[in-house]
């Protein structure tokens, strides 16, 4: 299951479920603001102090939001302790009093971000920042919470200590600036590395202000393209003829857009999607144009859900019976056919492209295999991903025929070199094989993974796969991994667009997918995490996640 994200994408969240969070966080904050008979505060200086709940009302594996200082905090009591950490996700603020409370720490709902209930580190992700963490104490029968008033200004926690490289340390070059790159170079900073850390990206864009590397002891260095990597001499060479020495490498270039081996595809306004010029060219030209979108995966489908309303047509063309098929089967990818037919989208399944072809060096139409000629004014390419590993031909790395990294459960490569996000070839313990996952989620935590591993703090990759597409108001969430199965088991209905489904390969569940049925997915996600995921049979019995936690 392709995911555009890993590429550098970023969707704020407008589905439904989202909305509905939402809604109900500023009716808990009215709720709290106009209640203040537990609420009262007292300032101290610069801290305040607040009496949040009696401490025989909350129970053992509880969340609940509590006012502070005018701020939401979340408190928790877990095993009969209490703590307090910022109320929403780092990533896109989803309430995480709606989300899974696992052992020791909190998952989100949306997206499946885990943060330490104790610390507010960000353990799995995506995002790229902690919590705000909280005193709590018991005074008589009441549980206070006490917090400095800047710390309430933000539920996030972003930044290392101001740093400076030592001369004479090792040298750790990472190659590529997307969320691996960026979450390698933070971890080697957060754990104490006093070495230089360089990050090299071909890109021209970063994902943190220029001034958070340059404050965190991280040299980033934009529009600087590898060219040759050696092994032996642990050296990279870059498109300007300028070589670097490394100690350990990382590398994560990420993935480019796969280019259809048909005529016409390098013809004016074909397009494809890999970053965000790219997606603003799209935006652009559409506008008023018929547009032909070729491949029903999710980048096709969130292009064409997006030029809905912008475009005066759009038509999407598929070798598969339905959009989703290979990922998520076709009762649910059937669904979401008739959600994009209801808006007007038309459709060509079942069909693959012949030829692109257009006047005066411009696309005006494309052929299908069935011979069937579509006429357009605009062309865009959603048909898959291929790493970003050519530079690696000769290099002495193990690769795939596609041109992945083979890495072992340390995304380890040879030595001194690691490989992390849409290039690795990885371990996944869920499925007992290695396979390729192009997430933005999976690359995060491959980041974080290889930095304690460069380190020499030996880590494996444990992390549940986590994806999401949000396709006209209405947000799918997916965990787990899974190619094929025997069965899918619904609980709720397709039909309805309210369901959970689960995935399952000889009685193993593998994968789960939900449609308007949060937090089923994040509390998928910790069973797998815990090893604790019911088998087929037991749902088919039981299908409330929420018994097995």
């Amino acid at each position: 299951m392709g995911n555009y994200e890993s590429s550098g994408s970023s969707e704020v969240p407008s589905g439904d479920s989202e909305k509905g969070a939402r809604q109900e966080a500023v009716k808990d904050s009215m709720a709290q603001t106009a209640s203040r008979d537990i609420g009262a505060r007292v300032s101290e200086g610069e801290m305040v102090t607040a009496v949040v709940a009696k401490v025989t009302d909350v129970k053992d594996g509880e969340m609940r939001e509590v006012q502070v200082g005018g701020a939401k905090v979340l408190l928790i009591k877990q095993n009969g302790v209490f703590s307090a950490i910022g109320s929403k996700c780092t990533h896109l603020g989803a309430p995480l009093v709606k989300g899974c409370l696992g052992q020791g720490r909190v998952r989100c709902p949306w997206h499946g971000a885990c943060f330490n209930i104790k610390t507010g580190d960000i353990e799995d992700f995506p995002g790229l920042d902690g919590l705000q963490t909280y005193k709590v104490f018991i005074e008589a029968e009441n549980v206070v919470v006490k917090a400095d008033k800047k710390s309430l200004e933000s539920h996030k926690r972003t930044g290392i200590c101001p740093f400076a490289p030592k001369d004479g340390e090792k040298t750790f070059l990472i190659i590529g600036g997307g969320p691996a790159g960026l979450e390698c170079a933070e971890t080697l900073r957060r754990e104490g590395f006093k070495g230089k850390a360089m990050s090299v990206t071909a890109e021209s864009i970063a994902l943190r202000a220029k001034e958070f590397y340059s404050t965190n002891g991280i040299d980033l260095r934009l529009g600087k393209e590898a060219t040759k990597l050696n092994l032996e001499e642990r050296k990279v060479t870059f498109a300007d003829g300028e070589s670097l020495s490394y100690d350990s490498l990382l590398l994560a270039t990420g993935s480019k857009p796969f280019v259809l081996p048909v005529a016409g595809f390098d013809l004016q306004n074909v397009l494809v999607l890999r970053e965000p010029s790219q997606a603003n060219e799209i935006a652009r030209e559409a506008t008023g144009k018929r547009v032909i979108v070729i491949g029903t995966s999710f980048i096709g489908m969130e292009v064409a859900a997006f030029l809905v309303g912008k475009a005066t047509k759009v038509t999407c063309v598929s070798t598969g019976p339905t959009p989703f098929a290979k990922s998520l089967g076709t009762e649910i990818g059937g669904m979401v056919l008739k959600m994009f037919e209801e808006k007007g989208v038309e459709f060509r399944l079942s069909s693959g492209v012949k030829e692109l072809k257009g006047t005066d060096g411009k696309f005006s139409s494309v052929v299908l295999s069935s011979g069937e000629t579509l006429e357009g004014d605009l062309c865009v390419a959603g048909v898959g991903v291929v790493p970003a590993t050519a530079f690696l031909k000769d290099s002495g790395l193990s690769m795939t025929k596609m041109g992945h990294i083979i890495v072992d459960k340390h995304l380890k490569a040879a030595a001194g070199v690691y490989a992390a996000g849409d290039v690795a070839q990885f371990p996944l313990p869920l499925v007992a094989h290695d396979t390729n996952i192009g997430h933005w989620q999976v690359a995060h935590k491959h980041g974080n993974v290889a930095a304690l591993n460069m380190l020499g703090i030996e880590t494996s990759f444990d992390s549940i796969p986590f994806f999401w597409t949000v396709l006209f108001n209405k947000s799918l969430r997916y965990c787990g991994h899974a190619l094929k199965w025997d069965e899918i088991i619904y609980n709720g209905s397709v039909d309805e667009r309210k369901f959970v489904a689960y995935y399952v390969k000889d009685d193993k569940v593998l994968a789960v997918c939900s449609l308007d049925s949060d937090p089923a997915v994040a509390q998928a996600a910790e069973l797998m995490y815990q090893s604790k995921m019911p088998s087929g049979s037991l749902l088919k019995k039981n299908s409330a996640l929420s018994s097995y936690i």
